[in-house]
């Protein structure tokens, strides 16, 4: 079983259209989406969710007034403001760090496991997907792709299945450092902007770091081709792999307007580019 995840250094490069045209152009896979944060695969691959579950990520505290003789000891001690004057705790300051559980003499407080989210195991056109959703104003994304990731294992182990194909977060962040952690291979999805090359060298370095095989895709390469040329070379001199240049071109966005990935609605430059790439991922890295 392999495991392949696109990530991008930044959001807006296309990772998540590319990751549906793989998707459609795979076989035999799971899909994951591990950009929990703001997820959006699905909006392309249409899930029938099949199976649901809530996930609890950290906990909260939470003052018990029969109990609280308002000494003011866990107001005092809490560096976040999180306690009120009535000695209420706000949910979205709290951290969770306990200091006001271990201050508290009158054992007051109480430490509560919030639904952060929740997760999903869903049947989609291209085939079966784990995804999640952070609710609104959370943390530790990082655990829940975690779980994404180990349920898509669990999932593709069960049914057989040679490919876990992820979508992973943008940034350099904890989120990106859970989405590649253990995978067999990582491809950096980036545009030609001096930002986008700027990104490209934080994710790069962050993949090797953990020694991870990395290749480098250049999507709407034809809109600064000099700033493509650059990040071919930057990407060759760090050890990555160019698998190849993705052009501009509107039928993406048609594509994406239907809610339909771009490799299986045209068969134009983008979509051709496309199929390249992803023959050269399976003969090179698959």
């Amino acid at each position: 079983m392999k495991e392949l995840v696109i990530i991008s250094g930044k959001g807006g490069t296309g990772k998540t259209t590319l990751a549906a045209s793989f998707a459609y152009l795979a076989e035999n896979k799971v899909l994951a989406d591990c950009d929990v944060d703001a997820a959006d695969l699905h909006i392309l691959v249409h899930p029938e969710v099949l199976h649901e579950e809530t996930f609890r990520g950290g906990v909260k505290a939470c003052i018990e007034s029969s109990r609280c003789v308002a000494c003011g000891l866990c107001r005092d001690a809490c560096r976040f403001a999180a306690i009120s004057q009535d000695f209420e705790v706000s949910h979205f300051l709290c951290e969770g760090c306990a200091v006001c559980f271990h201050v508290c003499p009158e054992d007051a407080v109480i430490l509560e496991e919030p639904v952060n989210g929740r997760w999903f195991i869903s049947e989609t056109r291209f085939g079966p997907m784990v995804h999640a959703a952070l609710l609104p104003g959370e943390e530790n994304s990082g655990k829940l792709v975690a779980l994404v990731r180990n349920q898509a294992r669990v999932l593709a182990t069960k049914q057989g299945r040679g490919l876990i194909l992820v979508d992973g977060a943008p940034g350099v962040g904890c989120p990106v450092i859970s989405s590649v952690t253990g995978a067999d291979h990582v491809v950096i999805v980036t545009e030609p902007t001096l930002s986008g090359l700027h990104d490209m060298d934080r994710a790069l370095e962050l993949v090797r770091g953990f020694r991870i095989p990395a290749s480098v895709i250049v999507n709407k390469a034809d809109i600064n081709p000099d700033v493509a040329d650059s990040i071919e070379k930057r990407a060759g001199e760090s050890g990555a792999k160019v698998l190849g240049r993705i052009p501009y071109d509107s039928a993406v966005i048609k594509a994406i307007v239907q809610c339909r990935c771009v490799a299986e609605e045209s068969y134009g430059p983008a979509s051709t580019a496309i199929r390249h790439v992803w023959d050269r991922l399976e003969a090179d890295v698959l």
